[in-house]
Formats: structure tokens, C-alpha cells, sequence
């Protein structure tokens, strides 16, 4: 596994250690936080072009990161999320799939803790999901915790954390790339098994109404006939945040089929 460039550490997070790393320096901060399964480098594409320092950190389960005793609950990833975010000083911040969550249960709690924020792929809000997808994520949680690299190949080549439903040789090379990952124990088979089995059923947003204190600029990515993060979720997020500019993408793939437009969308959201 390649050691990312930056300055990596480790900041004392709530139930033990979360690593993080931060890129660049100076204002603004942002912080970036990642989908399930997912990790710091698969995040960083999402930074690409954004201004100033970029931390990027896992949350518990994920890469060296602690791998505390169930329950988990989107309450404990946005402490996890506040702190580290504290500890840099970001004053904005992205979330991914399971880490877009973790930042709307934070802004329910601090509606003004970020100047801006982009939420990519929200996968739910106040109503507990159900059907296929999720009972596909908890099917295959089970079989990574066991160590099955076949379940995790196909973990990242049905979603990757990031909308992956492109097809291809460089597609199925990266989900290969990272399954030997969780194999190799660089991502951890226990902690990415963990998170799938217990976080997606769950209602990320208490209230919806506490979103409408979000007064902040926040930009919401949706993609079309994506089943683990549905499009509906990141129109009704622009019903309910007072500020919110959406952005729902054809299907293929976010940093598959659409990473220059993304990459656009993100940087001159964050950079205004």
C-alpha cells in the first residue's frame, strides 16, 4: 500500500485513536470524510482542485483507526467527525455516502459549525432504509468480517463508496486493488464489516425539521438510479435546507464517469 503524501497522525477520538491526514495548508480548512468501506485515498479525488488545508481521516473501523465494540450509531461518527474537526480547524467540510450522514447529524446538533458544506450521495435521512440495497450491504458485511475477498470485490465494484456503478476493466482493476487491501488488513476486514452490517439501516437525521436551521451554503450531489444512495434523498435534502443548491448526475459513477464535473462542482462551491 502506498503511504499517502501529507502529514499523517493520529487525534484521541471519542472511543480510541482515529488516524488522519491533512494535505496543503493555510485557509480555508476543510475536512473530508469518507463512505463505508471506503478510506482516506479513496476520498482524496474528492479534493482535487479545493484550496488550502484538506484533512481527510477514517472513522472507527476504518483503516488504522479503532475498532470499538457494537452498537454504532450516526451519533458517535459526528463526534468522531466534530472531532477531528475541531482538532484541525475546519470551517468546511464534505461527507461521502456513510460520512455525508455523519455530517447531517452533526448539523443537527451545530447548525453553524461549517461556512460550507457538500453533501455527496446522502443515503438517508429521518426514515429507517429498508429493502434490496440494504439488505445486500448487511449480506455482504457479514461475509468481509469472515475475511471473503470475493465479497469484498464486490462491494467496491456494485458502490465503492462513492456511487461506482461504472463498468470496465479500470473499474474491476480498482475493486480488485481494494479487496487485496481488506485482505492485507491496510483496511480493516472487522471494522468495514461492522460498519455495513450495523449503520445502513439506521436514521441518520433524528428530526428533519433541525435541518432547518442550517442556514449555511450546502451543495448536495445526487446520482440517478443509484439504489444505495437514492436520488430522492438529495432532492428532499433541497426541500429542507434553507440554503442548499442540488446537483443529481447521470448514473456511471461520480469519480467514474462524471470526476471532471464533480471536481468542478466541489471546488468552485468550496473556493466561493
Amino acid at each position: 500500500m502506498v503511504t499517502p503524501v501529507g502529514r499523517l497522525e493520529q487525534v484521541a477520538g471519542p472511543a480510541g485513536p482515529l488516524d488522519l491526514l491533512t494535505v496543503g495548508r493555510g485557509q480555508p480548512s476543510t475536512i473530508f470524510a469518507h463512505g463505508a468501506g471506503s478510506s482516506i485515498e479513496t476520498t482524496r479525488p474528492f479534493a482535487s482542485g479545493v484550496r488550502g488545508a484538506r484533512t481527510f481521516f477514517h472513522f472507527r473501523g476504518h483503516g488504522r483507526s479503532v475498532v470499538p465494540d457494537l452498537p454504532w450509531s450516526y451519533a458517535d461518527l459526528a463526534v468522531e467527525l466534530r472531532t477531528v474537526a475541531d482538532h484541525v480547524g475546519a470551517t468546511r467540510a464534505l461527507g461521502v455516502s456513510l460520512g455525508a450522514g455523519a455530517l447531517l447529524r452533526l448539523l443537527c446538533e451545530d447548525p453553524g459549525r461549517f461556512e460550507r458544506v457538500v453533501l455527496v450521495l446522502p443515503a438517508g435521512l429521518d426514515r429507517a432504509r429498508r429493502g434490496p440495497g440494504v439488505d445486500e450491504l448487511q449480506r455482504l458485511g457479514r461475509r468481509i468480517a469472515e475475511g471473503d475477498r470475493a465479497a469484498a470485490v464486490e462491494l467496491y465494484r456494485g458502490d465503492g463508496g462513492a456511487g461506482s456503478t461504472a463498468r470496465g476493466d479500470a473499474a474491476d482493476a480498482w475493486a480488485e486493488q481494494m479487496a487485496d487491501q481488506v485482505v492485507a488488513g491496510h483496511l480493516s476486514a472487522v471494522g468495514i464489516g461492522r460498519a455495513l452490517t450495523t449503520l445502513p439501516g439506521q436514521v441518520p437525521v433524528p428530526d428533519v425539521s433541525l435541518l432547518g436551521h442550517v442556514r449555511v451554503p450546502v451543495l448536495v450531489l445526487g446520482q440517478e438510479e443509484d439504489v444505495i444512495h437514492p436520488a430522492s434523498v438529495a432532492r428532499r435534502l433541497g426541500e429542507v435546507l434553507p440554503a442548499a443548491e442540488v446537483e443529481v448526475l447521470p448514473p456511471g459513477g461520480l469519480l467514474w464517469a462524471h470526476r471532471s464535473r464533480v471536481r468542478t462542482l466541489v471546488s468552485t462551491f468550496l473556493d466561493a
